[in-house]
């Protein structure tokens, strides 16, 4: 696995490198986000990691420059010992694939970096369209309609709603949205599901006749026919 390693503490840039390379990965190494911009604007990594607090440019700014700006695909795992909901959320926002609080222990890292590698090298989408009433998610375009007009999402509300509609007609609870979105299998003790099913609720409901996510209290969220 090729890694950009994006961070300005030492101490830990030189930690992660170092289990990295035990484990036969290859690793370069940035020490500011507009370092790691060109690196990651020039050359062709497996995984991204980033810090958010750095000088030059932050955390967040380079996955927004990496994810929107210049559309790389390549998947990024945000480390930062900021980790409120409203710090997951943006962190999210922003293009970052995945989030892991500091401190932290290497072998959930290098757990996190596998199963976002896995998730980046499989194609899982087996048709072109999914739909529910009036709303069309295209998997190949990334579009979203609604009765004929379309829906700006994030790539994270893209990919909740995805999921959702792939399992239509199934109560999905927190927990399985973390471990197929998020690809986090332990619960982040926030409210982060909530707060994207609210943002996609309020793009996909707000202005249409009928609803099309429910609430099963206690249970978790379904999209039905």
């Amino acid at each position: 696995m090729k890694v950009l390693l994006i961070e300005d503490e030492q101490s830990v840039s030189s930690f992660i490198q170092r289990g990295l390379k035990e484990q036969g990965h290859q690793v370069t190494q940035a020490f500011d986000g507009k370092a790691g911009l060109n690196l990651a604007l020039k050359d062709a990594f497996d995984i991204i990691i980033t810090d958010v607090v750095m000088p030059e440019l932050n955390g967040i700014e380079v996955c927004i420059q990496l994810k929107t700006k210049h559309q790389i695909l390549t998947p990024i795992l945000m480390l930062t010992a900021l980790n409120t909901t409203n710090d997951i959320v943006t962190g999210l926002e922003s293009g970052a694939d995945d989030y892991l609080a500091k401190p932290f222990k290497f072998n959930e890292l290098l757990a996190r970096l596998n199963a976002l590698t896995r998730r980046n090298n499989l194609r899982k989408d087996v048709v072109e369209i999914l739909k529910v009433k009036d709303l069309e998610l295209n998997l190949i375009s990334k579009e979203v309609r609604r009765a004929e007009q379309q829906i700006e999402l994030t790539a994270k509300e893209f990919k909740l709603l995805e999921y959702l509609l792939k399992n239509k007609n199934r109560v999905v609870s927190r927990t399985e949205i973390l471990e197929n979105v998020w690809e986090i299998n332990f619960d982040l003790g926030t409210n982060v599901i909530d707060v994207y099913i609210n943002y996609l609720r309020k793009k996909i409901e707000t202005r249409f006749d009928s609803k099309i996510i429910k609430t099963v209290i206690g249970m978790g969220y379904i999209i039905k026919e």
